[in-house]
């Protein structure tokens, strides 16, 4: 997987499993909430049917409670006078009391007027329940709560029905009304429809904020990361010129420095050893003379190969540390130049990484460059110390400074700034540059990352 898809993925399936986590959630929430709350809303129906019918059949045994108590176990005038009395009193269409003795046999029913005089204690129901002897059980039992299945009066149709029955035991009787639930569990119904509506709902609102959202994710990762390509492409292009432009440069200044310099000594050492030659085969006295001056100029040779190689790589910086580097590179500019430079390095605890003594020591060098060829400064100032652990340097001339803005990206000045720069920026460090007209300070700093290791520490001291 490329760099470019690993970015997208990163961001694109964590918003995904998040979106998908906390749908699942909300749904799961409503749904329970949802359901608790048609739970509960069906068991209040179901307690307010309860009540209802204990009520009505509280009202007929009080219609019939002074004839009942008066009548005897036989007086049939009193039974037939209750069950007319139990007959009219019916409400709305589908309510009515039934009486039935304890043997099954119906003695009032007005809603089913073919049930009376038979005997119905076999009768079951569709879901198998044998219900007037179940209500006469119950009744029996003193009186109570059953629920079956009954032919609902005005539709004619099979419904849930809860009925209260009890028993007037001096006559053998089963005394009931009840109630239809289809209205109940319709009611139940429509809440369930209106949940999952409100479930879909609320997947299309997740839907439009979700798949809108991973879009503009999707796009703007994309987007991010072709202008990241691109930049990277670019700035990889002009690293790449600039190490090339570097490169010949450097081949330049040596190829310079051996044709002007160490070229230059050699074919007079040449010359002088030929001439000495020449007197010595002629006996000529000063000859001595001659090959005295190709000494000297071999001389010059040796310290001009020195002076480059010291330039390429300091042995000193590798063996005797990065303060004596310094004090070395002061001198011989000094020396070169005619500059005044001094050193301070007596805060300078040495606990830096070698790469990190390099990136130093160079951009001393380059400073001191700087300073030699564009500042015409007459005094050159180098401190070097530590603070809390985290190595600074500053390089202070009092020449007649520069403005940074004009420094033309391919420029030479501006090419040796961005140098140091981004060998300062390879340790996490800064590069601050303080210009005017009186001089220009550079500051160095580095943090504690480019230091060795503590262990290391201890064997180097």
């Amino acid at each position: 997987m490329t760099l470019r898809h690993q970015i997208i993925a990163l961001a694109i399936v964590p918003l995904v499993i998040s979106i998908l986590a906390i749908t699942t959630f909300i749904t799961w929430q409503s749904a329970n909430l949802a359901k608790n709350s048609i739970d509960t809303f069906e068991q209040n129906m179901l307690k307010t049917k309860e009540a209802e019918i204990l009520n009505l059949t509280n009202l007929a045994l009080s219609a019939i409670q002074t004839i009942y108590d008066k009548a005897g176990a036989d007086d049939e005038a009193a039974k037939q006078q209750v069950a007319a009395i139990l007959t009219s009193l019916d409400y709305g269409k589908d309510g009515y009391f039934f009486v039935y003795d304890y043997d099954g046999n119906n003695i009032v029913h007005p809603r089913q007027t073919f049930r009376h005089g038979h005997n119905w204690l076999d009768l079951t129901d569709p879901d198998g329940d044998k219900v007037i002897a179940e209500l006469i059980a119950t009744a029996k039992a003193g009186g109570g709560l059953h629920q079956y299945k009954w032919q609902k009066p005005s539709t004619g149709q099979i419904a849930d029905k809860l009925s209260f029955v009890v028993s007037l035991d001096k006559w053998h009787w089963v005394v009931g009304t009840g109630v239809y639930l289809d209205d109940v569990f319709a009611q139940s119904a429509a809440a369930n429809a209106g949940m999952r509506a409100n479930i879909r709902r609320t997947f299309i609102i997740v839907a439009l904020i979700a798949v809108p959202s991973v879009l503009v994710v999707f796009t703007t990762c994309m987007l991010l990361t072709f202008h990241e390509r691109r930049m990277a492409d670019s700035r990889l292009k002009a690293l790449t010129q600039r190490v090339i432009d570097t490169q010949e440069e450097e081949r330049a200044r040596l190829a310079r420095e051996l044709h002007d310099g160490i070229s230059q000594n050699l074919v007079g050492v040449r010359y002088a050893m030929d001439l000495a030659g020449r007197k010595v085969r002629t006996n000529v006295d000063d000859a001595a003379v001659t090959i005295d001056r190709g000494v000297e100029a071999l001389n010059g040779a040796i310290k001009e190969i020195r002076r480059l190689s010291h330039d390429l790589r300091p042995r000193v910086l590798d063996d005797l540390g990065l303060t004596a580097a310094l004090e070395a590179l002061c001198y011989h500019f000094a020396e070169r130049t005619g500059i005044e430079t001094k050193i301070d390095a007596s805060g300078f605890t040495d606990t830096l990484k070698p790469e990190a003594n390099t990136a130093l020591y160079r951009v001393a060098q380059e400073a001191f460059n700087n300073v030699e060829r564009h500042s015409g400064a007459s005094e050159l100032a180098v401190k070097l110390w530590s603070d809390g652990g985290r190595a600074r340097m500053t390089v202070a001339d009092n020449g007649t400074g520069f403005d940074g803005s004009k420094d033309g990206v391919s420029g030479r000045s501006g090419l040796g700034l961005r140098n140091m720069q981004e060998r300062m920026a390879h340790f996490r460090g800064l590069l601050l540059i303080n210009s005017s007209e009186t001089g220009t300070t550079l500051k160095a700093m580095l943090p504690k990352s480019a230091n060795r290791p503590a262990d290391r520490q201890a064997e180097a001291a």
